[in-house]
């Protein structure tokens, strides 16, 4: 018997064409994507994660970035079973309208929103100094999926759309790399900044 995403959608054939991220984003079955923290306590064990649990846990606090809210995540009530239902709508939606495996068009979105490249500070003497560094692919994927997550919050925010109709609609304009959306030019700006800093 095969073990099927949201008991509907085949994990398998699922494509990552992007070699980087091709280990780090986890496409084993699950029929209920959640493992309760059962592999949070050390940071390495993200990557035997789904893909869809790490979506759906960054969409529980959007805002986070670093020690500090980057946005507000005031109005998020941290209602899993909520976003789990939302998550599974929203899948839905993707298929109606791209005909495609929603797990697919995720996997895209993830890959576009993926930056190569960015820039750090480092102190040298009395200054700081800016120097573009190449992105690891662990990081490439955390921050693509903030990216997304703030994203899709700030859409959904004072909108009549549902949530999930939010989710979805931000899922294929990402995976379609569509030039308007945030996440695509947040992606080209840092790339852009990291091209000056070299």
């Amino acid at each position: 018997m095969k073990v099927l995403l949201f008991n509907r959608w085949e994990t398998e054939g699922i494509e990552v064409s992007d070699p980087g991220l091709k280990r780090y984003i986890n496409l084993k079955p699950f029929i209920v994507p959640k493992t309760s923290g059962r592999l949070s306590p050390t940071s390495i064990h993200k990557v035997d994660m789904s893909i869809v649990e790490r979506f759906m846990n960054k969409l529980a606090v959007p805002g986070h970035k670093g020690k500090k809210h980057k946005l507000t995540s005031g109005h998020v009530s941290g209602r899993y079973d909520l976003l789990y239902r939302s998550v599974k709508e929203a899948f839905e939606i993707v298929e109606k309208r791209t005909k495609k495996n929603p797990l697919q068009i995720l996997v895209r979105a993830v890959e576009n929103g993926a930056l190569l490249e960015e820039v750090v500070g480092y102190r040298m003497g009395g200054i700081i100094a800016r120097k573009a560094v190449v992105t690891s692919p662990q990081r490439r994927l955390d921050v693509s999926l903030r990216l997304i997550s703030q994203n899709i919050f700030s859409r959904s925010f004072k909108s009549r759309k549902s949530f999930a109709e939010t989710i979805a609609e931000e899922l294929i304009n990402i995976a379609n790399n569509d030039q308007r959306n945030n996440v695509i030019r947040e992606r080209q700006r840092a790339e852009k900044e990291a091209e000056g800093a070299r």
